[in-house]
């Protein structure tokens, strides 16, 4: 097989959907299943699908597509605010937006009144995390917009936490969220089937006995995906961390001094020098270590997020990653399994250079 690749173990990914639908679903909570880590990839979405997730989002209309071709026989929520310059194909296409512009929400409705169809909108507010999302003193205004415009069916209201400024879930937020829902349907007389509180960050709230309230739907990437929350990183109990693997090849491997010598500045990939301790020459005394140079760089995943046992990562330039080990056993032709962080498969994901493998 190929490398670099990623091997994409299934089961272990319906594994993961499945406990996360039957654990939440005892705190009545749907999940939908964030595939924008895989690019939409269908076999996962798929599997998740046969998991028994109640649909599938995705950041961008393109992936969107792509699964509305597959005929999942599920929900495809656009999770990210469509652009302006796509709202005819996310009304074509998605079946629910995620939504915090009133100028985004008119267009929506007049491209699906064209159609023919009507589309479906989730609110989102913003509770502290300062990415998308509408104040909630504005939250009003965007509800009457909504429900006067018939080709728009307003489904939810939102909100996401933990991405952008890494702010947890709490029961304040959470109970904000429900207390928000709850005044504008006693304000409009409506019954809303979706308070969504969030993503994967909810779930360290969760199991420290947090009360959903009104929530019950979450958004779930990288605990289907890597069995981990994102707030720090911890193994969720139950679930598979290894379901998806980076594997790299060993194009070099020698004895090498512990330090670089030389007159440090800064590369490609950082603003300062690389070490503050560069030695001027080498010398007897300098200890060396065995040091492995891996055809895997930057451009294909994310270095600070692999990690694998008894290796250390120490570094990466454009296509080369040099890891070092003193039990390292690897030669020239081996290939090495990580594990990866978020960041590093979609990065990986992205990379044309790296394969995908089912297994």
């Amino acid at each position: 097989m190929s490398a670099p690749r990623l091997e994409i173990h299934l089961e272990h990914l319906q594994h993961n959907a499945r406990t996360m639908v039957n654990r939440l679903a005892s705190q009545g909570i749907k999940i939908t299943g964030v595939s924008k880590s895989t690019l939409g990839m269908p076999e996962i979405a798929r599997t998740w699908v046969a998991a028994g997730v109640h649909s599938i989002g995705e950041a961008r209309i393109e992936s969107i597509e792509i699964l509305n071709r597959c005929e999942l026989g599920v929900p495809l929520l656009l999770i990210r605010s469509p652009m302006l310059s796509q709202v005819e194909r996310v009304v074509a296409h998605a079946a629910i937006s995620c939504n915090s512009e009133l100028i985004v929400l008119k267009a929506l409705a007049a491209a699906a009144a064209c159609q023919g169809v009507r589309h479906g909108v989730m609110l989102m507010v913003e509770l502290g995390d300062l990415r998308e999302g509408v104040l909630a003193a504005d939250l009003e205004a965007m509800v009457v917009l909504t429900l006067a415009l018939p080709s728009l069916l307003l489904v939810g209201i939102g909100t996401n936490l933990g991405c952008q400024h890494g702010i947890a879930p709490d029961p304040t937020n959470m109970a904000e969220l429900s207390r928000l829902i709850n005044a504008m349907e006693a304000r409009f007389g409506i019954k809303l089937e979706w308070c969504s509180g969030g993503n994967s960050a909810n779930l360290p709230w969760l199991a420290s006995g947090g009360k959903p309230g009104r929530i019950n739907h979450l958004r779930l990437g990288e605990a289907l995906l890597l069995g981990r929350e994102p707030l720090t990183r911890k193994q969720i109990p139950g679930l598979y961390t290894d379901a998806i693997t980076l594997v790299a090849e060993v194009i070099e491997c020698k004895l090498k001094p512990s330090q670089p010598w030389g007159t440090p500045h800064s590369t490609s990939f950082s603003n300062e020098p690389t070490t503050s301790q560069i030695t001027p020459q080498i010398t007897p005394a300098q200890p060396m270590t065995r040091r492995a140079l891996l055809a895997l760089g930057e451009q294909d995943a994310d270095p600070a997020g692999l990690s694998a046992a008894q290796l250390t990562i120490e570094g990466a330039s454009s296509d080369h990653l040099v890891v070092s080990g003193a039990t390292m056993k690897l030669g020239v032709g081996d290939e090495q399994r990580f594990q990866i962080s978020y960041s590093a498969l979609l990065r990986a994901m992205t990379s044309p250079f790296v394969s995908r493998c089912f297994i």
